[in-house]
């Protein structure tokens, strides 16, 4: 049984990329981690590399988008420990364009448009509002949601911003909606220990974000980290890259 002391995580797509970076980096400060993915090869090949590194990392089987998953998520935590510390919402899909330049928006189809939200969105408040009682069991709770700076509509609208001219809708859109779980979220909690925030990783060398991006996946991975592991004095509703706020 682990020490009532240890923090406990579960990071959501930690197969690879940021979310397998979030674990390490979680599991290097003491945290026991959960690494979940859907595909159960990957997921566990994943978890022994960082297991080999003396790493507390374990796997558990997750579909995002399947509820009995989700449930049988809950179940688990709730029966080994009756808490959860730290939940990363780190799973996302990107399906319309290798173009991030392009703007999809007259052309996105209805199916890519709802398989977009239904992992970027629909499953993060499915898992996030199920897990919730454990979360609220905790002494110091902590949810972090993976959005991006696209979901940003001060920036979308902002002529000459960053991101002015990469518009792939259905991406960018379901983390808008992130975003404003997100703000929703903190506020019902406000009253809580719990800290609810938005992490924008930055561009980062991942599948997503191609060789061209200028971060690599360790420093993707510390937005995430930081507010998974913030004390009291730590944000909620915010819109977070490497401590600093972004225009939502």
């Amino acid at each position: 049984m682990t020490h009532m002391s240890t923090k406990i995580a579960l990071v959501t797509g930690a197969n690879k990329g940021i979310g397998l970076a979030t674990a390490e980096q979680l599991a290097q400060a003491g945290v026991k981690v959960f690494a979940a993915s859907r595909n159960e090869a990957k997921g566990k090949a994943a978890v022994a590399t960082l297991s080999e590194k003396g790493l507390d990392v374990t796997y558990i089987k997750l579909d995002v988008n399947s509820q009995a998953d989700i449930d049988a998520v809950y179940e688990f935590f709730n029966s080994n420990y009756g808490r959860l510390d730290i939940l990363v919402n780190n799973a996302g899909i990107q399906i319309e364009s290798d173009n991030w330049g392009e703007n999809t928006a007259t052309d996105i189809s209805a199916p890519a448009l709802r398989e977009t939200f239904d992992t970027n969105f629909f499953s993060v408040v499915s898992l996030t509002n199920t897990l919730l009682p454990l979360l609220k069991k905790s002494s110091a709770g902590r949810i972090v949601n993976l959005s991006s700076i696209l979901g940003s509509l001060h920036l979308h609208a902002t002529p000459g911003s960053p991101i002015y001219d990469s518009k792939l809708f259905a991406y960018n859109a379901s983390k808008t909606a992130l975003n404003a779980y997100t703000i929703h979220l903190a506020h019902a909690l406000k009253n809580t220990n719990i800290q609810v925030n938005a992490a924008h990783p930055g561009w980062v060398k991942t599948d997503l974000g191609s060789n061209a991006a200028p971060m690599s996946i360790a420093d993707g991975a510390k937005t995430s980290v930081a507010l998974a592991l913030a004390g009291e004095e730590g944000s909620t509703g915010k819109y977070i890259h490497l401590g600093a706020e972004l225009p939502w």
